[in-house]
């Protein structure tokens, strides 16, 4: 089941970002990096632009998409490890194709991530680049 999440439940879905940030996408980064990813995720101020989608299996979240400016660009894609090349992924993106109002979707991806949205159908639209200590891929998805 894929459906957007209520205010109650997005403390839980940080927990699982969090979760799988450290289990995939932290060794890729910088201390700085890391630091700076938990800091967003604790910004209420930049929690509330965001709207969050989860992925449940049996009434368990398993996964987690957060979208900005409409649904135009992922701010938060992660899917707990067990669940991975499921199609939960996939899931989730068709969630927030079908809620956007954009012809582009748009994503900084991590470099774990990368093959994952190319797979999806994104394009790279610039070379890697570090900001705060965190890489990301510019990468863009046309409707």
């Amino acid at each position: 089941v894929i459906r957007k999440l209520n205010d109650s439940e997005t403390e839980s879905a940080l927990a699982l970002v969090w979760e799988v940030f450290l289990q995939f996408e932290a060794p890729d980064y910088s201390q700085e990096g890391v630091e700076t990813f938990r800091s967003s995720i604790h910004d209420p101020r930049w929690i509330s632009r965001l709207t969050v989608y989860g992925a449940f299996d049996e009434g368990v979240l398993i996964g987690v998409i957060a979208t900005r400016n409409k649904g135009s660009h992922i701010a938060l894609f992660f899917v707990k490890g067990a669940y991975h090349r499921r199609g939960i992924g996939r899931m989730l993106f068709n969630r927030v194709l079908e809620e956007t109002t954009s012809d582009t979707v748009t994503v900084h991806s991590s470099p774990y991530a990368n093959p994952v949205y190319h797979r999806l159908g994104f394009l790279d639209t610039g070379m890697e680049q570090v900001a705060s200590g965190m890489r990301f891929t510019p990468m863009e998805f046309r409707l």
